[in-house]
């Protein structure tokens, strides 16, 4: 399915699974990294592959940040769970999508600096970050017709957690995201209006006129219970929503329904998942100014227009007055920086508001 890479040439990695077969088997990408500790070395990255008969394939990842950790978990755990006779189609799993950044428990790969989520749709002629988005492109997603990529705030940010998705002009489109992001039934769903969307593994699926939904879904560096669980839950209420789910096959996870989904109730009696949006002016508050950080409302906190939401401390000068931070539009602060320095240019707060489908 090379035919829809943009790049000429062919993929310099070797995938050493069949991916058309059917049945379960796990494997690797293996992508060429020669380097002084190994002349004819490789990075492998994971990948597994659960199908069975007629359906739609799923394309599922984590760790396209490597300091994000719900994707990693509750994807691993649900390529060794879920069995062909689980499910209608097929299941792709990449629980470590940038293998070199999750081994370094870094955003961007120790190898040649790339952010994966900046590299799409990849160069076959370029570093291990390049290649990994170009043959997850070419096979990968060609195949998908939905793509799920699970992400969280990582080190320097921390969400409230939301399933995140795109607005689209089309009304089907539309309708087809609103509907994976209530089975999904995160506690948030946010249509968020990009900073920047070039490389974005987002723009890639999209732009291929297939369906994608992301995540963030806490952050800080680490995962918790709670996160990892609505991870877990949020993947499965996808599969179970697109038909491709038999049974549930976790009983110590509660899922959410297709039905529920359709009457946003969300998963086991759980509040509906409320759906918000960035598409206005003041969603993105950005710092000028460097220093100590001081929140003064909590994450998901609910705002007034003018409301104070942070001051910024000058470490060097405590006889000056810290700078106030206040909100520009009512919303709910569905994330917020996280460790205590900040810098010029720094994001410091997101304020979604609620999304009115017209």
């Amino acid at each position: 399915m090379s035919e829809l890479s943009p790049n000429s040439g062919p993929s310099r990695v070797a995938v050493s699974i069949d991916l058309d077969a059917p049945g379960k088997a796990f494997g690797h990408l293996a992508v060429p990294h020669s380097r002084d500790e190994s002349a004819w070395g490789s990075v492998r990255v994971p990948l597994v592959r659960i199908a069975r008969g007629d359906g739609p394939t799923v394309l599922l990842t984590g760790g396209n940040h490597g300091d994000e950790y719900e994707g990693q978990i509750a994807l691993a755990n649900l390529a060794r769970a879920l069995q062909p006779d689980d499910i209608h189609g097929r299941v792709f799993v990449l629980p470590a999508l940038n293998l070199p950044a999750v081994r370094a428990g870094r955003r961007t790969s120790p190898i040649d600096g790339g952010n994966m989520n900046r590299a799409f749709p990849g160069d076959a002629r370029g570093g291990v970050t390049a290649m990994i988005a170009d043959c997850v492109y070419r096979e990968l997603v060609a195949r998908a017709d939905v793509v799920v990529d699970i992400h969280s705030g990582g080190r320097t940010l921390m969400f409230a957690p939301a399933a995140i998705a795109h607005c689209f002009d089309d009304p089907a489109r539309m309708r087809a995201t609103l509907a994976l992001l209530r089975a999904f039934a995160a506690p948030y769903a946010l249509l968020l209006t990009e900073l920047d969307c070039e490389g974005l593994l987002d723009t890639a699926v999209e732009d291929l006129g297939k369906l994608f939904l992301s995540t963030e879904l806490g952050g800080g560096g680490t995962a918790t219970p709670e996160t990892v669980a609505i991870a877990t839950r949020g993947v499965r209420g996808v599969l179970r929503h697109l038909g491709m789910l038999v049974a549930d096959t976790d009983n110590d996870v509660t899922v959410t329904t297709a039905a529920d989904a359709a009457a946003g109730t969300g998963a086991a009696g759980a509040p509906p998942t409320r759906i918000l949006g960035t598409a206005h002016d003041g969603a993105f508050v950005t710092s000028d100014h460097d220093g100590v950080i001081e929140f003064l409302v909590p994450l998901a906190a609910e705002l007034r227009r003018g409301d104070a939401i942070a001051r910024i401390h000058d470490y060097q000068r405590p006889d000056t007055s810290p700078h106030e931070y206040r909100a520009a539009c009512a919303g709910v602060l569905i994330c917020r920086h996280f460790p205590g320095l900040v810098g010029i240019g720094d994001c410091l707060a997101v304020i979604a508001d609620d999304y009115r489908d017209n």
